[in-house]
């Protein structure tokens, strides 16, 4: 792909998210737009949106492009002496794990995760006054993620900031 195609595809990627987060209803049609851009940009098998609850010490899962595998409504309990907890949750940071090795270690759940032909992943935290408020976790084949990747990834998890929002406002008490 040349430059202005790339910058094109970006562009159109950008606006069609800021369309669909201006269209009713939200979250649903923002988090479908995110899945469409996240799929086109990116490139993912597996995408979910975790919201977190810290008071409950749970991650819910909110979104999932695979519902039959990774139903939303989905908690895990958020495990403070793990690395996603430490860098995604705690110093707002991408993590990603390059291979299957990685994600056996780094995922209880890494043989389903495997099953769904799964071996990479990046978990991207999604930050609102300098709080990890959810994450945006996209799993693919061995070796697909970089790091020059965690800066657009970073521009789609502000544009979630509204989403998760309203998740967080329409679902707590």
């Amino acid at each position: 792909m040349t430059n202005a195609t790339e910058n094109m595809a970006q562009t159109r990627a950008l606006s069609d998210m800021a369309q669909a987060l201006a269209a009713a209803p939200q979250p649903e049609c923002g988090l479908q737009a995110l899945a469409r851009a996240l799929a086109a940009r990116i490139g993912y098998r597996l995408f979910t949106v975790l919201v977190l609850d810290r008071e409950a010490e749970q991650s819910l899962r909110y979104f999932s492009s695979q519902p039959e595998a990774y139903p939303p409504g989905g908690a895990k309990p958020l495990r403070e002496n793990s690395e996603f907890y430490a860098t995604v949750v705690l110093e707002g940071k991408a993590r990603i794990c390059i291979d299957r090795a990685e994600c056996a270690r780094a995922f209880p759940d890494h043989e389903l995760i495997h099953s769904l032909g799964c071996e990479s992943a990046v978990n991207v935290p999604v930050r609102w006054d300098g709080q990890t408020i959810a994450s945006l976790n996209l799993l693919h084949e061995a070796g697909w993620y970089r790091q020059d990747m965690l800066p657009e990834l970073s521009g789609y998890a502000a544009m979630a900031i509204p989403l998760i929002q309203k998740i967080i406002h329409t679902t707590r008490p």
